[in-house]
């Protein structure tokens, strides 16, 4: 349709949400399906931070708020970090977002030109590369595959760079893999970065908290405080919180990028939801007992997943050391045939018979970039994991060659 912007030919609609999307319409149908595309996890918001909000209203925290944050989320933003990561930024150097997303978004609005390069390891968020490509910028992917562990290696990313690199999108825990990245190997990619004073670094740390066995959390500017003057650390409350629905992520990094960040949200939506930002300095501020436990819960779904799925005939799943996905090669699998014929050709048509023969929704891997794959979210009940983690066996004997 000549009436849209020709932008729209560079992006693709989020894989992630049609996968749900396609489960929720076949279980209208009445069609059993376990659904394990959502990246979002199964447990409340906790007591103390539904009561904040609760409290908010009541005091008539209902208004415009300033289009970074409030100043009181803004403080627990800054404190967070220092108690966290070791950072030190001021609350100035903060700014509150309608989710993570939106962060992104206006790092790369205020950020890129045409033809500047951002690197994307793959497997990558879905949306990482269509942002960019929204906002004029190339798209770079460099390939960490399972035989790394899906962890970018250094000279993968030194090959990258090139003159137009304006950034290096970094993820760890990793969505759609799991894979965290150690001190040690986070060192190895920030010495190659001081080597490039012209590439800045965007780290999503959104599942910081979900870490598992003796893993210990590390981001690029604490690691290598020479990045700290370009680098913004993003994150937010959507998983360790269970608050996706709140819509809250927030980020801190050099007062140039926050300023121009701000000025891009105040013509956009401005300020986050009031309610939700009150709702944020809680869970920032008050207790963090609950989140040992729940990732307690997260690490025994893992094991549980990562046995069966290794049990099935032709899937390779390594063990993730982060997040709440796991992202298995169905490789040997390629070129069978399905009891009716069809030949699995591509990871797309894995998924699609799966969701056919046994009712279970994943997500493919060539929608995060690297295949053949597929990525199983485990945050749902053990029961249902079980459940479907057995129909993925059965579907894999079914093969034949």
């Amino acid at each position: 349709m000549a009436f849209l912007a020709a932008v729209l030919d560079r992006v693709k609609p989020s894989a992630t949400i049609a996968v749900s999307q396609k489960a929720r319409e076949l279980k209208a149908q009445g069609m059993d399906v376990i659904g394990l595309g959502a990246g979002e996890p199964d447990f409340d918001t906790p007591d103390n931070i539904k009561a904040a909000a609760i409290d908010a209203i009541n005091r008539g925290e209902t208004k415009y708020t300033p289009v970074s944050g409030i100043p009181e989320l803004r403080e627990a933003i800054a404190k967070k970090f220092k108690r966290e990561n070791n950072l030190d930024y001021t609350a100035a150097q903060t700014i509150v977002g309608t989710g993570g997303k939106q962060i992104l978004f206006n790092a790369f609005m205020a950020t890129l030109n045409p033809g500047d390069e951002v690197i994307i390891p793959a497997p990558y968020w879905v949306s990482y590369p269509e942002m960019v490509a929204i906002c004029g910028g190339t798209p770079v992917f460099v390939t960490a595959g399972i035989e790394t562990n899906f962890k970018l290696t250094p000279e993968a990313l030194e090959a990258a760079i090139t003159p137009k690199t304006k950034w290096f999108l970094f993820n760890s825990p990793s969505n759609p893999s799991g894979a965290a990245y150690s001190r040690a190997e986070l060192k190895a990619l920030t010495d190659v970065l001081m080597r490039h004073d012209h590439v800045w670094v965007l780290t999503d740390d959104m599942y910081e908290h979900l870490v598992y066995g003796d893993f210990v959390f590390s981001t690029p500017a604490e690691v290598e405080p020479g990045l700290y003057e370009r680098t913004l650390t993003m994150n937010g409350v959507s998983k360790a919180y269970a608050m996706t629905g709140w819509r809250i992520g927030y980020a801190a990094g050099p007062l140039p990028l926050i300023k121009a960040m701000d000025m891009i949200q105040g013509q956009q939506t401005s300020g986050a939801c009031s309610i939700a930002q009150w709702a944020a300095v809680e869970a920032l501020n008050g207790t963090q007992d609950f989140i040992p436990e729940n990732r307690r819960i997260f690490e025994a779904r893992r094991d549980l997943v990562v046995s069966m799925l290794n049990q099935a005939t032709g899937l390779e799943c390594p063990s993730p050391e982060g997040a709440f996905y796991v992202y298995p090669s169905c490789k040997g699998l390629i070129g069978k045939k399905t009891p009716a014929g069809k030949v699995i050709e591509t990871d797309v048509d894995f998924v699609t018979e799966l969701l056919e023969a046994e009712g279970v929704a994943v997500v493919q891997g060539s929608a995060f970039g690297l295949g053949p794959n597929f990525r199983i979210s485990y945050a749902t009940s053990e029961k249902l994991l079980e459940d479907a983690c057995s129909r993925i066996q059965r579907f894999c004997a079914s093969l034949k060659s």
